[in-house]
């Protein structure tokens, strides 16, 4: 048992010193990104399914509530949150379409799309990516493994992609990107830590 608990630490460590260099570059650009959107008026629509389902509800709430500064509310819907909405999509069309039929319904030219899938091959996160290309929406994908079909889509602006084997490890690292997300947009909106 100790060892699984050393060895599940042991391959975070590592990852995490692996991903320091490698996602640099893609977390400045998502954050550029989300703050031009934000500072243009637009909001940000964020989904995945299961655990991403559950980071696309923290990543919102830190942006609408606040994160570590005391800062005006940003503006984030988490499309994973309407159990009415989620059900009625998938019941009358598809489950398919339960992310890409709120961003008809609520995203416009400007926003932005958050787009999370562990495997990068999960298809409503994928049509839910061209329907944000069809109203003008840039994406931001967090995708793991080898990024999946997702991963490939050409109508993506930013792709941070967890290249590791273990789910558990490719979520972990997701939830560290999404807090350095958070603190990225704190800074360059607002400024100095507090």
């Amino acid at each position: 048992m100790r060892e699984i608990i050393r060895e599940a630490m042991e391959a975070g460590i590592e990852l995490r010193r692996t991903c320091s260099d490698s996602l640099e570059e893609p977390l400045l650009n998502a954050a550029e990104a989300m703050v031009a959107c934000l500072e243009g008026g637009g909001k940000i629509l964020v989904c995945g399914n299961g655990g991403s389902a559950a980071d696309a509800q923290h990543f919102a709430g830190e942006l609408v509530n606040r994160f570590e500064m005391d800062r005006p509310g940003l503006a984030a819907v988490a499309m994973t949150s309407d159990a009415s909405v989620i059900t009625s999509i998938a019941n009358d069309f598809s489950f398919d379409n339960v992310f890409s039929r709120q961003v008809e319904a609520l995203g416009r030219e400007g926003d932005l799309l958050l787009a999370i899938s562990t495997s990068g091959n999960s298809a409503n996160v994928i049509k839910a990516v061209a329907a944000a290309a069809g109203i003008g929406m840039k994406t931001v994908a967090l995708t793991g493994h080898d990024g999946g079909a997702l991963g490939k889509d050409s109508n993506l602006s930013v792709h941070l992609n967890i290249t590791h084997h273990s789910t558990p490890r490719v979520q972990e690292m997701h939830i560290t990107s999404l807090h350095i997300i958070c603190s990225l947009v704190d800074e360059m909106m607002f400024g100095g830590r507090s």
